[in-house]
């Protein structure tokens, strides 16, 4: 028996980019930042990229832009892909299941992405 599954609470760094790799099939990228203060007192920002297919994606579309903090549920996964130098790169994302738009961030905070 083995478990793949990722939950995230954090603040969507970007706009949705949302795809069409196949008619009436959607997909949407979009990053979430979550934040974690060291003994040291350091805040720290770990970025991760959420790919969100089909209805799903629609939903994000029209609803989640920059700011919107997101709980999110999915499964990590890497991927390869050629760049436009054709090197062989790899890529960590959360393959999302579910998410429930949390918030908004808040006016005097910011995001850097």
């Amino acid at each position: 028996m083995s478990v793949n599954k990722a939950i995230l609470l954090g603040y969507v760094g970007n706009d949705p980019e949302i795809r069409y790799p196949e008619k009436d099939k959607p997909v949407a990228y979009l990053s979430l930042a979550t934040n974690e203060t060291t003994k040291g007192g350091l805040e720290v920002t770990e970025w991760h990229k959420l790919v969100v297919w089909g209805d799903n994606a629609r939903i994000v579309e029209r609803y989640i832009r920059k700011g919107t903090q997101l709980y999110v549920e999915g499964k990590i996964t890497t991927r390869e892909y050629q760049d436009r130098m054709k090197i062989t790169r790899q890529r960590t994302e959360i393959l999302v299941s579910f998410f429930e738009i949390v918030g908004r961030r808040p006016e005097n905070q910011s995001t850097n992405n």
